[in-house]
């Protein structure tokens, strides 16, 4: 007899029943297989967060994430937890993971083959480890993985073509490794690639010429965004690098009207020059010992003058005053500070050879090498707008500042049209200069006690201007105001030099160093600098410059980058790589972090007083020195 409608509906309802009595249950089943897998994990490589609780629920494991119903594993996020040692066979059963993050530990071998089977996989980070061997086929089968990062690790061999299976691939990081060959064609472009600091030559491919030149650091690679590999500039047009006969023919004889053109003027220079001498000109007499006129509004960042200090060319201070002087223009020499000896003045000033250090908010600075041996910095101010008197009464307290972690003013010299200030030279540059500037395979790791020794030093400096009246401050931290001496102590420089200036229309938050309070360059608080200062710690702990926080994913700035990893609880994530070897010292590192927090309050009364500050780093710094000479660890520092 045929079923009615009805009938056929109940019989359904009841056989779907009686199947879902009796079938495994199978998600349970995946998240004991996943639950062995990640104790396997764990039994191989051990580290600070894998102390998991095995009696608890899997998905309240640190550092195991779940779905929304707790019933499959889909990230598995453990940076800079300290895990060694090789990765095991395991985490291919992890097999709805979406995330995988391993990042910055000290696993070292080849990638298990298993992970290839993560279908499901978009976000691989393995950077900062010691993994070894070839990159594996297996990663290629990854269709859905949009983000891999294997940077810095010991990777070898080729960059295969078979990335171009990756077609949802945005980020591909493979810097600091040992790849050899070339780069090969990529059949899409990548918007986030970085192959820096490996052995790679030959043509970088068209699909990657939109990326920028940083890309593509410290190996033999041509092409746009590079020069081009015929050693000209980058081919802009697309379709041939070759001149026509005509082109070649316009640029020689453009060159030579060019060059005849130069020829005339110096010829009419030179008379003009011989005429003024022949009526007995009263100029200042300066030596001809090659002067440059110092350059007034080259536009040199401070991170790149910090970096390439000395690169901008030789220049004179010679230049600086001797229009100044024909014109009659206020007074004619140095004035000096205190017990400062009176071993040159303005002429020997004048007659020294200098070469630019970098331009900072507040004027370009210059070393400068007396005839007698003798090596000053030099600071020439921009847009001043206060009065002669003005300038000098807060110069004068300028100037009477007397701590040994503040850069000392020695002189200055003042005129209607130009404004110098002398300063003590300090050797090893700045701050900034040290964090950011040789990132390649030379560079010498900054450990803590070097980096924990800077704050310190830094901040009782400004404690010491903050204690010298409530209305004082200094008004622009920032790691490029951080002077180093040869034992690389820290100085801190531009000091009192806020209230020289005009107010900025909209200030500058772009460096990331400003309270979010402040709208007045030339009125910054205490509370202020301390905001400015905690963004200091940070750079310091992170490694990470505020004008780079596009590093992190959401681009936001680099307070509030911190504070979002560590209310993740994955506070070891955001520590520089080069400090992560210290181990022993690593509470006191947090306490440090932790204070830098507390300094970038969003409220000005949230945040400590500079002396506060200043006392909670001699307690770490004391604690972490007494740390790593209990384990040794201090006297290998200072040997290497």
């Amino acid at each position: 007899m045929k079923p009615k409608p009805g009938q056929v509906s109940l019989l359904a309802s009841f056989l779907l029943i009686i199947f879902s009595l009796h079938s495994p249950p199978t998600v349970h089943a995946d998240l004991a297989s996943e639950r062995a897998a990640l104790v396997t994990l764990r039994n191989a490589v051990g580290g600070r967060s894998l102390l998991w609780n095995l009696s608890s629920n899997t998905c309240t494991w640190a550092g195991v994430f779940c779905d929304q119903k707790n019933t499959t594993v889909v990230e598995l996020r453990l940076p800079g937890v300290g895990l060694s040692g090789q990765l095991p066979i395991a985490l291919g059963n992890l097999t709805n993971l979406q995330t995988l993050s391993l990042r910055i530990n000290a696993l070292s071998g080849p990638l298990p083959a298993d992970i290839g089977s993560l279908g499901d996989l978009r976000n691989l980070y393995l950077q900062g480890n010691f993994f070894t061997g070839e990159i594996p086929d297996f990663l290629f089968s990854l269709k859905n993985l949009v983000r891999l990062n294997l940077a810095s690790n010991n990777f070898s061999g080729e960059i295969s073509p078979s990335f171009n299976n990756l077609t949802r691939l945005q980020t591909l990081f493979l810097e600091e490794n040992h790849l050899t060959g070339s780069i090969p064609d990529f059949n899409f472009p990548i918007p986030q690639f970085n192959v820096s600091f490996n052995n790679l030559t030959g043509d970088i491919p068209r699909n990657l010429a939109g990326n920028p030149a940083n890309s593509f650091l410290g190996m033999s690679l041509c092409g746009k965004p590079l020069a081009s590999c015929n050693g000209t500039a980058p081919d802009e047009g697309g379709s041939s690098s070759k001149l026509s006969g005509g082109a070649i023919a316009g640029i020689v004889i453009g060159c030579v009207i060019g060059f005849l053109l130069i020829l005339m003027i110096l010829i009419c220079l030179c008379r003009r020059k011989r005429s003024k001498e022949d009526r007995g000109s009263k100029d200042i007499e300066v030596p001809k010992q090659g002067e440059v006129e110092i350059p007034r509004e080259k536009a040199v960042s401070d991170t790149a003058a910090n970096v390439g200090a000395g690169q901008a060319g030789a220049a004179t201070a010679a230049a600086v005053a001797k229009a100044e002087a024909k014109s009659g223009g206020g007074a004619k020499s140095l004035v000096f500070f205190g017990n400062t000896a009176r071993v040159f003045d303005l002429e020997d000033l004048l007659k020294a050879s200098a070469e630019v250090l970098g331009k900072g908010t507040f004027g370009t600075a210059y070393k400068a090498t007396l005839d007698n041996g003798l090596v000053v910095a030099v600071k020439r101010l921009k847009e001043v707008t206060v009065t002669e008197k003005e300038f000098r009464e807060k110069i004068e307290l300028v100037g009477k500042m007397d701590h040994e972690n503040l850069v000392p003013l020695r002189a200055y010299y003042y005129s209607r049209d130009e404004k110098l200030l002398v300063y003590d030279y300090m050797p090893m540059g700045s701050l900034s200069a040290l964090l950011h500037g040789n990132k390649g395979a030379g560079r010498t790791p900054l450990n803590w006690e070097t980096r924990s020794g800077i704050a310190l030093g830094a901040a009782r400096g400004i404690a010491y201007l903050h204690s010298q009246g409530s209305a004082t401050s200094h008004g622009n931290i920032k790691s490029s105001n951080i002077l180093l001496t040869s034992s690389y102590e820290a100085r801190v420089s531009d000091f009192g030099l806020a209230h020289l200036a005009g107010p900025t229309p909209t200030p500058n938050r772009v460096d990331g160093y400003r309270a979010p309070e402040v709208t007045d360059t030339r009125k910054v608080s205490q509370k202020a600098d301390v905001y400015s200062f905690g963004v200091l710690l940070l750079e310091l702990l992170t490694g990470k410059a505020p004008t780079h926080s596009l590093l992190n994913d959401e681009g936001v700035d680099l307070p509030r980058w911190v504070q979002s990893v560590v209310r993740e609880e994955w506070t070891a994530e955001v520590f520089d790589l080069e400090l992560l070897r210290y181990q022993n010292v690593e509470e006191d590192m947090v306490q440090l972090l932790q204070l830098a927090i507390d300094c970038t309050a969003q409220y000005p009364d949230n945040r400590p007083a500079m002396s506060q500050v200043k006392s909670q780093i001699e307690e770490l710094c004391r604690s972490s020195s007494q740390a790593l000479q209990a384990h040794g660890e201090f006297v290998e520092e200072k040997s290497s």
